[in-house]
């Protein structure tokens, strides 16, 4: 996979493309990450990329001429799927990271100021992500984020194949309690059942405690999970004891 990302402050990304996961998914060859300073392609000496909002109104809005130009440039022959960072775009899920680490070339607009000309939106983008419901100083951090999360599910980058498949998110729920050694810490003690040896019992618990998790701290991803009967009998059994408490 090949990812570029345009910013303004392409220093931000030194540490965390040279670290990590990220580094080590360069260093096997399954991503190649490119980060382009987008004034670069400002197209005068101040090297200016904003200019005051038509109207009126307070900040900068980041210019056309600049941003089309760049994504001209990286991509030309290729036909990637254009990510613009913004507070208004699709919430980001693993089923949306998922879904990007099917492709072969992605890039990644990151802006600052007040915000983007409006034909930047309507047309050079494929996509545009929200991180959350927040405002960020700019799309730096945001494109960080996704990035991190589309890398590791590319086959070859994880140490195991298939460590990630349990991760919360990924089946539907979140993930169910994880320990190690010692089996005693404190006079904390590991669960019994992880200790047995018998690999059907811990499947089950890993399953039970994964619905548990996710009935106490996000019920909402149970409302079109689809549950088998023995799972709807024990979220029952949870949701009888909760009112029993």
């Amino acid at each position: 996979m090949n990812i570029h990302v345009l910013s303004l402050f392409p220093d931000m990304f030194t540490g965390v493309f040279g670290a990590s996961i990220l580094k080590k998914a360069q260093e096997k060859g399954a991503v190649n990450l490119e980060v382009t300073d987008l004034r670069g392609f400002s197209g005068n000496k101040h090297n200016q990329v904003d200019d005051y909002p038509y109207g009126g109104g307070a900040g900068m809005v980041l210019k056309p001429e600049p941003m089309f130009s760049a994504v001209e440039a990286i991509t030309e022959g290729k036909n990637p799927r254009i990510i613009l960072m913004c507070p208004q775009g699709e919430r980001f899920t693993q089923k949306k990271a998922e879904e990007l680490a099917q492709e072969k070339e992605l890039v990644f607009l990151c802006g600052h100021y007040e915000g983007y000309d409006e034909r930047i939106r309507q047309h050079l983008v494929t996509d545009e992500i929200s991180i959350g419901d927040f405002v960020l100083t700019g799309g730096e951090l945001g494109a960080m984020t996704v990035i991190d999360s589309v890398v590791r599910l590319l086959p070859g980058v994880l140490g195991q194949e298939d460590s990630h498949i349990q991760d919360s998110f990924s089946t539907g729920l979140l993930e169910h309690p994880h320990y190690t050694r010692p089996a005693e810490f404190r006079g904390m003690k590991v669960p019994d059942v992880l200790l047995s040896g018998n690999h059907a019992k811990i499947e089950q618990w890993r399953t039970e405690e994964s619905l548990k998790r996710t009935f106490e701290r996000r019920p909402d991803l149970l409302e079109n999970y689809p549950l088998t009967d023995k799972q709807k009998l024990y979220l029952e059994k949870l949701k009888n004891n909760n009112k029993d408490a």
